[in-house]
């Protein structure tokens, strides 16, 4: 990963798909009963590939703040964000608004589109024609530490 543009609420970073790491793959862990997992270690497992599915338009973020802490996003955790995803209602997206860069859930509504934080110390946006405003890319996965 290389540290590509730092802003105050998003760190954004390449996707090196170039390489891979073949780790051991533990296959149908259940949360209820313990299974003896040990059988299906022999399964490999790439996080470049399941992880990136659009190489040329796949980047990483660590987020900054805690507007969506709600939705299990945290401060420090990892975004996989796709470029070449088209923004629809309810994804998480990172957008550009006004100079900044923002993670909200996108709601298309009747009077517009709305910027929707997970957190009730945060108000929404509404977009309007008087916004600077891009959806930059489409979050398709979160990785955070225990």
């Amino acid at each position: 990963m290389q540290l590509i543009k730092t802003t105050p609420r998003i760190d954004f970073y390449t996707a090196d798909t170039s390489t891979t790491l073949q780790l051991p793959f533990a296959e149908g862990i259940k949360a209820g009963f313990p299974s003896p997992a040990q059988d299906y270690i022999d399964l490999a497992f790439d996080l470049n590939k399941e992880l990136v599915k659009n190489p040329s338009s796949t980047f990483y973020g660590r987020v900054r703040g805690d507007s969506m802490i709600d939705e299990g996003i945290n401060d420090g955790d990892i975004l996989v964000i796709d470029k070449s995803l088209p923004p629809t209602d309810g994804r998480k997206a990172v957008c550009y608004i006004d100079g900044e860069f923002t993670l909200k859930t996108i709601r298309f509504k009747k009077d517009g589109i709305y910027l929707m934080p997970a957190n009730p110390a945060y108000k929404p946006i509404k977009v309007t024609e008087e916004n600077d405003f891009i959806v930059w890319g489409i979050v398709t996965y979160v990785i955070h530490r225990f």
